[in-house]
């Protein structure tokens, strides 16, 4: 099994798209890249904590490559947008790969060059790519959110 941690906007629908793709095994909603330890959703929200909503999944490599993951990745957010998805603003709603090995490292480079490259942006690629740091679980009550409310996705 490996890890792959990804911020991409509100962490709820991130969530959902990774954990409805073959081979990966379990999804956490948490936070990231931050300066305080173990901080709570209110601390999150007020933008000081320096952390982004992130989801981290574990998944099997013989079943989904870290390439699929990207695509994932890259297909569900605008990775355009500095700090913000929508019209949730501030720096946990931020693009952000946390690579966790040195070979995510290169794919998630290459992947961004490749998607920079494509002309399919109007607007330059703001996604950071950064090492792996703490991970925060979030509350019991943001796991697999939409999920237990019945939701499909969350979708602006």
């Amino acid at each position: 099994m490996q890890k792959a941690t990804f911020g991409a906007g509100c962490f709820w629908g991130v969530e959902v798209e990774f954990r409805n793709v073959q081979g990966v095994k379990s999804t956490a909603v948490g936070y990231e890249g931050g300066r305080t330890a173990n901080p709570t959703y209110e601390d999150v929200c007020t933008d000081r904590t320096g952390h982004a909503e992130v989801v981290q999944i574990e998944f099997d490599p013989a079943e989904v490559s870290y390439q699929k993951l990207l695509d994932v990745f890259w297909e569900n957010h605008d990775p355009t947008q500095v700090n913000r998805q929508g019209p949730d603003v501030g720096t946990q709603y931020r693009s952000v790969i946390f690579y966790h090995t040195e070979e995510q490292k290169r794919l998630a480079e290459e992947s961004k060059q490749e998607r920079a490259a494509s002309g399919r942006y109007r607007r330059p690629i703001a996604t950071q790519i950064v090492p792996a740091a703490p991970f925060w679980r979030a509350e019991e009550y943001h796991q697999q959110y939409l999920q237990k409310r019945g939701l499909a996705n969350c979708r602006i």
